[in-house]
């Protein structure tokens, strides 16, 4: 039981980290819009930093999982 309702909240944060990493600029910006007049300038490096951390906790999240299930 305690499996399937931690897969159930883990999903949403599945989501997240999958739309942060093919969205990095709208992530980035999310909540933060409404300080800037126009959209404000995002180095690469912030853009490539956004897409490793995503796909990096990704893979962990999913490496986590399957070992809690197994134990």
């Amino acid at each position: 039981m305690g499996d399937i309702l931690g897969f159930i909240f883990i999903i949403p944060l599945y989501g997240v980290l999958i739309w942060s990493f093919f969205y990095p600029k709208e992530s980035l910006l999310w909540g933060k819009r409404w300080m800037y007049q126009e959209d404000p300038e995002i180095s690469a490096g912030a853009i490539r930093y956004i897409k490793v951390a995503s796909l990096i906790t990704v893979i962990g999240m999913t490496l986590a999982f399957i070992i809690f299930i197994l134990t």
